[in-house]
């Protein structure tokens, strides 16, 4: 998401109207707690319905999302309510997802989270869910103008520049190639504008080949293949999400050039922390996909059991450079919070690293 682009209960209902209908209806829906209907307790909470909760996403196979679905079975058993449906479409098919969508408000469902990978399939939606008081989260993809109470997930464009600026520590001219699986999508269009935005400031040599590799995943390693084929004297193989990264990851090693040629990406499927480990690529991106399920159900549980006044505030998940030198608790752990099936605590290390210092003055 780029700066200016988060949107806000506040500004939600001052679409809506404030003492309007419809923001009457928002209200009224999300005060209605009735003790202990069909539901119990949380902690110090008061019994709840069975608040049904759903998210609508773009790409609901893809392993990527394996932590986001922990995260949001996770939150809602610690509150005590079902979890989430989890709908939307295979490849990327906006179509479907505002089909989904659409079925969740006819439904009633009590709130629904969706990334908004598109700036206008989904407003009138919006509008009709916040309309008849069903509160909407975007996660994983935000959408200016649209009117979600917030958003969940990773600064897109800035992650997408930081990348840039380090691609340009090692890469200084001639081409790069780029995967991007959904070219023009809010999930992944901001961050190949981010990397070309930095690199015509820290390294304006450098050429960016953008490769469609698509939204499924088995086809994105013959994308990268081919693109490089290709382009045999490109300078490195990047992409800006996470089944291209991992194509990446294999393509390098696969064509003996780790070492010969800059890598890097985001996200920690299998094959992209293998590379990072084995130095295929010199980075990834960790974006926290758990708390982007985790937060997402904690805040629709959170506006509606305090009838609104806990407005769910726009949430980073952050933008952590994975790297050999601190790969190995990825590689070993196992961990549900990023996609494997470990559900022990993990004991902590003797020491904890500085966050930066930007991090530090924030």
């Amino acid at each position: 998401m780029t700066a200016g682009t988060g949107t806000s209960r506040r500004s939600a209902l001052k679409y809506l109207g404030a003492g309007g209908v419809a923001a009457s209806a928002l209200l009224t829906a999300c005060t209605s707690v009735q003790e202990g209907q069909n539901g119990g307790r949380s902690g110090p909470f008061p019994g709840t319905p069975q608040w049904r909760f759903v998210f609508v996403n773009h790409v609901t196979t893809n392993s990527f999302f394996v932590p986001t679905r922990t995260g949001l079975a996770d939150a809602a058993a610690l509150l005590g309510v079902p979890e989430p449906q989890w709908t939307g479409s295979e490849n990327g098919n906006v179509a479907q997802m505002a089909s989904a969508m659409e079925t969740a408000i006819t439904g009633k469902a009590d709130g629904i989270a969706v990334a908004l990978t598109d700036d206008n399939a989904f407003v009138d939606l919006t509008k009709r869910a916040l309309g008849q008081g069903i509160p909407v989260i975007a996660y994983n993809a935000d959408a200016a103008g649209n009117y979600p109470l917030t958003y969940v997930g990773q600064d897109l464009y800035l992650s997408g520049f930081r990348m840039g600026q380090r691609i340009a520590q090692k890469v200084t001219s001639g081409d790069i190639l780029v995967g991007i699986s959904q070219p023009g999508g809010n999930n992944v269009q901001p961050r190949l504008d981010g990397i070309t935005d930095a690199l015509k400031q820290a390294a304006p040599g450098v050429r960016v080949q953008s490769v469609n590799t698509g939204a499924e995943q088995a086809g994105e390693l013959n994308a990268m293949t081919a693109a490089y084929t290709g382009n045999t004297a490109a300078k490195g193989i990047y992409a800006v999400d996470a089944g291209s990264t991992a194509a990446c990851a294999k393509l390098i090693a696969d064509r003996g050039l780790t070492g010969k040629i800059g890598g890097g990406g985001f996200d920690l499927l299998d094959d992209t922390v293998t590379g990072v480990q084995a130095g295929a690529l010199d980075f990834t991106i960790d974006q926290s996909p758990y708390l982007q399920g985790f937060l997402s159900v904690l805040y629709l549980y959170l506006f509606r059991l305090s009838g609104t006044l806990v407005a769910p505030p726009v949430t980073d998940t952050g933008l952590t450079f994975v790297t050999k030198e601190n790969v190995s608790p990825y590689a070993t752990a196992k961990s549900r919070f990023e996609g494997g099936d470990n559900k022990d605590v993990i004991a902590m290390p003797g020491s904890i690293p500085l966050p930066p210092a930007s991090v530090l003055s924030r």
